[in-house]
């Protein structure tokens, strides 16, 4: 019984493509990070680690309950008819499950950390569900799910400091730019068949090329917006210099996906996305530990 337990459990985490959790993640450490340079002191272990709980919680729930209700739309897509529900792999039962197990779980974290933060994670929840449904109705999806995960930063600094100010809410504004853009890059996969199921995207709507450049000019925007951070927060060169890095990593991201060539977009989307995150964290953290206090 116990191997059946976690063969279904890493079955259940596949479904939600756990491992993508890295986008985020790092967004939620450097909003914690933001708010302990504006405060001027660090949070405690329990506080780091309940956030890292509420943000696992989220995602999961949003992934799952995505799952759910994409299962019909994915079932005829023959990119996304392999996926665990329509291929039979995970019961629509088991799903709704593990969604309510993750939102328990945001829920309890929330309640842990303080009481805005309990009040607030409905709000989460309900973006999450507003997201499920939007490719169904307007072409902003996209821009939808760049607020949900903005939330990973802002929930974290809201998490150690009960408010919102400058450099949180530029980073939100920043991550909310950076899955947009990338969101853009994932849908161009699907635009032929969500023109021919009448799904709404940013592709099916302009075409491949403007929604490229759609794509780019919101990176462009994300940039500006972590260039802007700095000024309500004393962060210095060493983050400029992962700034760079960054820049150069979109850079190369937009490189490999070109109309009619989409041959790279895996790579563009899982690889270089997942590097941006962490790249940004980590010359952040490290620009703290060395500057901050300076």
């Amino acid at each position: 019984m116990t191997t059946a337990f976690f063969d279904k459990t890493r079955t259940l985490l596949e479904m939600i493509k756990f491992s993508h959790t890295v986008f985020a993640f790092p967004f939620a450490l450097m909003g914690a990070i933001l708010a302990s340079l504006v405060s001027g002191a660090s949070p405690s272990v329990g506080q780091l680690f309940w956030i890292c709980v509420a943000m696992i919680g989220a995602r999961s729930a949003a992934m799952g309950f995505n799952r759910i209700i994409d299962a019909k739309i994915d079932a005829g897509n023959p990119r996304t008819a392999s996926r665990h529900i329509p291929a039979g792999k995970v019961s629509r039962a088991e799903a709704w499950l593990f969604v309510g197990v993750s939102t328990a779980l945001l829920l309890w974290a929330a309640w842990m950390l303080n009481p805005l933060c309990f009040v607030l994670a409905p709000v989460a929840l309900g973006l999450f569900v507003l997201y499920a449904f939007c490719k169904r109705f307007t072409s902003l999806a996209h821009v939808v799910l760049g607020v949900c995960l903005a939330g990973a930063p802002i929930g974290a600094w809201i998490a150690l400091r009960g408010d919102l100010q400058w450099p949180v809410v530029a980073l939100g504004l920043a991550v909310l730019f950076w899955v947009a853009g990338f969101d853009i890059f994932y849908a161009l996969q699907d635009v032929d068949y969500d023109r021919e199921e009448g799904l709404h995207s940013i592709p099916a709507r302009l075409g491949v090329a403007r929604a490229i450049l759609v794509g780019k000019v919101f990176h462009g925007v994300m940039v500006v917006l972590l260039a802007l951070l700095p000024l309500g927060v004393p962060l210095g060169w060493i983050y400029y210099l992962g700034l760079f890095v960054v820049c150069c990593l979109i850079a190369y991201e937009h490189r490999l996906v070109k109309p009619g060539d989409l041959s790279k977009l895996d790579a563009a989307f899982f690889n270089m996305n997942g590097w941006i995150s962490v790249t940004i964290f980590l010359f952040t953290l490290v620009d703290a530990l060395v500057l901050g206090t300076r």
